[in-house]
């Protein structure tokens, strides 16, 4: 028999990996608790299994709990538990990628064994991911009895793991943010500069999508510096310096994030004339 699961915090992340556990069987999905008790029938709804819970009172004991709440909200929701008598011989993990499972920390002084999985994809749109989750690589860390009995659970899920260490889970969240906010951050100053140039909004994205998509494919597929191209990498400064001043012209923030790319760009143009990956 499955075991019992509980979710505390059942956003997009909970509720995907609440819906995929159940359906997998994977666990017996029990009780569900989120901010208010409207947000908690939702998300059983798309669970498909488990009880809406109003109140910390309501919620039964459990094998596992799944704490996919806010970062800042881990280590006081974990304490409340734990003062409830609620966690001693379970499982506790989050899913946090910028939080290690030290934040657990009142959850193994009340004797449960924690770790944290966070799994790395844009989760935007729940009903998507849950459908296409096969593939996705989590990052993982944590008690090796908690890993034990995790790293299978999310194995049947179609998760890939990768452990990561927990000292330096803020740098691996911030490769995250790199790779998925601060590109959109990057490709919104494009469209936005395409626009100031006279192009329309629609041919913007057109003319934008083939060079990013085209870009990310020579990355993954020679490395960046393999990939990189432009002013920087033949060495022209000339031509980035009057592409500065006609930004700090239109806008002054955009030639700011401008200007905080050229040096880690000309290090990496460094790297790629040395041949290096």
């Amino acid at each position: 028999m499955a075991a019992t699961l509980n979710i505390v915090g059942a956003g997009h992340v909970g509720r995907v990996l609440g819906r995929l556990f159940a359906a997998q069987g994977v666990f017996e999905v029990q009780d569900v608790l989120t901010r208010s008790a409207a947000s908690a029938h939702d998300a059983v709804h798309f669970i498909g299994a488990g009880r809406a819970a109003g109140t910390l009172g309501e919620l039964r004991p459990a094998a596992v709990w799944m704490l996919a709440v806010s970062d800042d909200q881990i280590a006081p929701v974990c304490a409340a538990l734990a003062g409830a008598g609620l966690l001693k011989g379970a499982i506790v993990f989050h899913c946090s990628g910028a939080k290690s499972s030290g934040e657990l920390h009142p959850a193994s002084e009340a004797g449960a064994q924690v770790a944290s999985v966070h799994p790395v994809r844009s989760f935007a749109d729940p009903a998507l991911v849950a459908a296409a989750f096969d593939g996705t690589w989590c990052g993982m860390e944590g008690d090796p009895a908690a890993l034990a009995l995790l790293a299978p659970a999310f194995e049947n899920i179609g998760a890939c793991l990768v452990p990561i260490d927990a000292a330096a889970k803020t740098v691996y969240h911030a490769a995250s943010v790199f790779a998925s906010n601060y590109l959109v951050t990057v490709l919104d100053a494009a469209l936005r500069a395409y626009a100031a140039a006279g192009v329309p909004e629609a041919v913007a994205r057109e003319l934008a999508h083939p060079l990013a998509s085209e870009t990310l494919a020579n990355v993954f597929r020679l490395g960046p510096a393999g990939a990189l191209s432009g002013p920087v990498a033949r060495g022209d400064f000339a031509t980035v310096a009057r592409q500065h001043e006609a930004l700090k012209a239109w806008d002054l923030p955009t030639a700011e994030l401008y200007d905080a790319l050229v040096d880690a760009t000309t290090a990496l143009a460094a790297r790629k004339r040395r041949g290096e990956a």
